[in-house]
This record gives C-alpha cells, sequence and structure tokens, in this order.
C-alpha cells in the first residue's frame, strides 16, 4: 500500500505539472485576457507542499521512521486544503466556458477572454483530484499501519 500510494502521489504531481505549465502559457504578462482566479502564491505553495511531501514519504519509504509518514500526512493536509481552494475558485470557471453545460452561449465570453485556469483539460482536474484523494487515503492508511 505503500509504494501504491508512491504511484498515486507521482501521477498526481505530473498531471498537477502540466496543468501548471498550462497556467503558465495562458497566464502570460502580455496577455490582456480575464485574470486568472487562482492566486499565484496558492499555486506556488501547493506546489512546494507536494514536492516536500513526496520527499517526505520517499524518506519514510527509505529510511522507515513513523515521523516522516506522519510529517507527510501533516504536509497532505495542507496540500488538500490549498488544492481545495483552488478547485472552489476553478468551479465558476469551468461553468463559464464555452464547452461546460452551464448557461446559454450567448452570455458567455470568447474563449481567448477566459483566465488561464479555464483552458485546463477537465477530465485532467478531476483526475487530478481523484489521484490526490486516493494518495490522502493510502498515506493515512499506511501510516495508522492499516491494510496490509
Amino acid at each position: 500500500m505503500e509504494f501504491a500510494a508512491l504511484i498515486t502521489w507521482f501521477v498526481a504531481i505530473l498531471a498537477g505539472l502540466y496543468m501548471l505549465a498550462v497556467w503558465l502559457i495562458e497566464n502570460d504578462a502580455t496577455s490582456r485576457g480575464t485574470p486568472s482566479r487562482l492566486p499565484a502564491p496558492i499555486i506556488f505553495s501547493h506546489m512546494l507542499l507536494a514536492a516536500t511531501g513526496f520527499a517526505l514519504w520517499v524518506g519514510y519509504l527509505v529510511m522507515h521512521r513513523k515521523t516522516l509518514a506522519w510529517a507527510a500526512v501533516a504536509v497532505l493536509l495542507g496540500i488538500a486544503t490549498l488544492g481545495l481552494t483552488m478547485f472552489l475558485r476553478w468551479i465558476p470557471v469551468y461553468y463559464g466556458s464555452p464547452e461546460s453545460p452551464g448557461p446559454p452561449a450567448s452570455s458567455l465570453p470568447a474563449v481567448s477572454d477566459a483566465p488561464a485556469e479555464g483552458h485546463f483539460p477537465v477530465i485532467l482536474v478531476y483526475c487530478h483530484g481523484l489521484l490526490a484523494v486516493t494518495t490522502l487515503i493510502l498515506v493515512l492508511l499506511s501510516t495508522l499501519g492499516l491494510g496490509g
């Protein structure tokens, strides 16, 4: 279960890095589109905590120190809080996009006017969240010594 958590965490990081790349490309300073609803400090804190927690979890797997596992759990709670904050700020952007089942198309802004996070692949956002929840559960169960 510990290695399953490692794999889900790693894949979640890859999905997050893809979304970060999209956000950085679409959020360049030269564009005159709608400003992002995702503050840069939250995005980069989420990324830094994810890398820190992943390193703690790898350290736990190598050294078998429960302190590192509990530290990874604590960091994961911070990651989840920031991730949920960003997800809740992303939802109105998604429901305001032309591809979504939101209001009639006549009241929607043009795609180029969408904020940077409006260009995230929707399936990737949901997969990233599902992987994150799975990782949190696996890490917590492993740390508690449950599930084999």
